[in-house]
């Protein structure tokens, strides 16, 4: 899998004068990078990247925007890679949206919002009952952490220890009623 990358808005232009222009380019290129790709059996991944912080000229910005160039590409090997941080910025009712853009979905990323550090830091989200909503939805795929984290690797992983004791699994994977 390969993240596959939009491209900005040009600066000085406005982005609904060239809109149609880029989504155009966007989808040709598409095209063509998902034939090579499949050449090669991979799958490119399209994040919408919230433009209201994180970069304002970035061109794709949310899921339903990524969802319908998708549709007009039409091809098996390109999905959407959700970063629940830029879809919370953008648009909110993430339950919502997995349920909707799940068949979509080819990869998760986490952060908390606003800060965009650990799943456990303060902030909007609630990730236990979002990595319980994926897995009641079915979601077998990875959930990569782009988070800042407070401190060293190890500390900014603290959550995930905590979270599985929650779950009665002990560290290295193991169910504790497996024992």
């Amino acid at each position: 899998r390969i993240h596959v990358m939009a491209g900005r808005v040009p600066l000085g232009t406005d982005r609904a004068a060239v809109a149609g222009e880029m989504e155009t380019t966007f989808i040709e290129n598409l095209r063509y990078t998902a034939d090579l790709l499949s050449q090669e059996d991979m799958t490119g991944l399209l994040e919408p990247i919230n433009n209201r912080i994180t970069d304002p000229r970035y061109y794709l910005n949310t899921p339903h925007q990524a969802a319908a160039i998708l549709e007009k590409v039409g091809r098996p090997n390109l999905k959407l890679q959700l970063d629940l941080f830029h879809c919370q910025i953008m648009d909110g009712n993430l339950s919502r949206n997995l349920e909707t853009y799940l068949p979509l979905i080819g990869h998760i990323q986490i952060a908390q919002v606003p800060g965009r550090h650990e799943p456990d830091s303060p902030g909007e989200l609630n990730f236990p009952y979002i990595f319980e909503l994926l897995e009641s939805l079915g979601y077998t795929g990875y959930v990569g952490c782009e988070y800042a984290p407070k401190g060293d690797t190890l500390e900014g992983l603290g959550w995930l220890r905590s979270y599985w004791e929650s779950r009665g699994v002990q560290h290295g994977g193991t169910s504790k009623a497996a024992k």
